[in-house]
């Protein structure tokens, strides 16, 4: 399936499994993945699973300082794919499409993420 993977501040590594339901994420106790950041809304990102298409949805939850997906904030609901990266608060979390076994293994695919994404230095 697909999981979200936080890979910045103190929770970096933590991940959450979205499966085939809608999971919502923020600074409550309550949630699935909580997220430890002023910045963040009790209630900040909703995340849907959208099964006629096998996608996964993001919406703002009218969150006070907003959704950014890949830099650019978002103002309507975002079909997700693979390497997407969100921004709320100041945390970082980054879509895939990959279920995770532990901490360890959604860090190193963060790792390997992370490397793809390395601008080439022409010297």
């Amino acid at each position: 399936m697909a999981s979200i993977v936080i890979i910045s501040g103190d929770q970096k590594g933590q991940y959450l499994p979205l499966g085939r339901r809608t999971n919502v994420i923020g600074r409550a106790e309550s949630l699935p993945m909580q997220i430890l950041d002023d910045m963040v809304s009790r209630k900040h990102l909703r995340i849907r699973y959208i099964p006629e298409t096998n996608e996964h949805r993001a919406e703002d939850m009218d969150s006070r300082h907003g959704v950014f997906i890949n830099h650019r904030k978002m103002t309507d609901p975002v079909i997700l794919k693979e390497g997407d990266t969100l921004l709320i608060g100041h945390t970082n979390l980054l879509f895939t499409d990959k279920d995770f076994d532990s901490r360890e293994s959604a860090l190193e695919h963060y790792k390997k993420v992370g490397e793809r994404e390395r601008p080439t230095i022409i010297g």
